[in-house]
């Protein structure tokens, strides 16, 4: 049984709050050899913070990053849509394999402003677009049949990620869309869901824990290539203990980013404003949840 894993890459800063292009690489090298893709510029990424200078230069930076096969998307997300299209059509020009983005926030949308959103930015971009659903930050769902008209009318909408801890919405995706379009990719967005999305007859997860401990992940996509249950069965249980990290603090940007000064991957564990670092009592207890996990700690 066939599955996809993509990380949605933190963002690297220096301790001065400068991008840092060596950082980023050296996460992209990291989980380039145990994941399928990665998306910048996702909520993981702190694209809400991001000028749009910094946008395009991350998009280059991932353009730039020698992929050796695996696949890179960037988040385009802005509440302004010619802003968003701008973006979109820089990733397309860059090379990238698609963009993903939320709908606006702020103010709930029907479903016929969520239909009018994305169809404008689509009818004015080549890109590949997945939509992105989060109803815990915008306050409203992106609903099946929406999902099906959008990919029924324009085929460069191909994907979303359903980042709701509800399955079934996602499996109603599943069912009324990829049923009548294969092609349409149904990604969980939370890491414990990947084995439901998957026997569900979804392609995978676009989740965060990747970017900590890739090497898990790597394995657990093999357990179902393998269809090996009792394997599945055990990376659930390390996963659903692992996602204890997602409550070390909220939100969980600057967690992700200690655990990977703790592993050795990046020096800097800055976060754009206002985010601040970890108290030490929140360090020990990412080190507690690493440690339970059999995870290898190289600080």
């Amino acid at each position: 049984m066939q599955s996809r894993y993509i990380t949605p890459a933190i963002t690297v800063f220096d301790e001065q709050g400068r991008l840092d292009p060596d950082g980023n690489f050296r996460l992209y090298d990291f989980i380039k050899n145990s994941v399928s893709g990665f998306v910048v510029m996702g909520s993981t990424g702190e694209f809400f913070s991001l000028d749009m200078k910094t946008s395009r230069q991350i998009i280059q930076m991932a353009a730039e990053f020698p992929r050796e096969g695996i696949k890179a998307y960037a988040g385009t997300s802005r509440m302004d849509i010619d802003e968003c299209v701008e973006l979109a059509n820089y990733a397309d020009e860059c090379g990238l394999d698609g963009v993903m983005i939320i709908s606006p926030w702020y103010f709930r949308l029907t479903d016929e402003g969520i239909y009018t959103f994305y169809s404008q930015i689509a009818r004015r971009t080549a890109a590949k677009i997945f939509i992105y659903n989060f109803p815990e930050r915008t306050g409203y769902s992106v609903s099946p049949e929406v999902c099906l008209r959008l990919a029924r009318e324009f085929p460069n909408i191909v994907g979303l990620k359903d980042t709701i801890p509800d399955t079934n919405h996602t499996s109603q995706v599943i069912r009324q869309v990829k049923s009548e379009l294969p092609y349409f990719e149904v990604y969980a967005g939370y890491d414990n869901n990947f084995a439901h999305n998957v026997l569900a007859g979804g392609d995978g997860c676009i989740g965060g824990l990747s970017n900590i401990c890739p090497e898990i992940f790597r394995e657990w996509m093999q357990a179902f290539n393998d269809n090996d249950v009792q394997q599945i069965s055990r990376y659930q249980q390390k996963v659903d203990g692992l996602m204890d990290i997602y409550a070390v603090n909220d939100p969980f940007i600057p967690t992700f980013k200690k655990a990977l000064q703790l592993r050795g991957i990046i020096q800097s564990d800055r976060c754009t404003p206002p985010f601040s670092s970890l108290a030490t009592c929140q360090t020990e207890s990412i080190l507690r949840i690493l440690s339970r996990a059999g995870i290898e700690i190289n600080a």
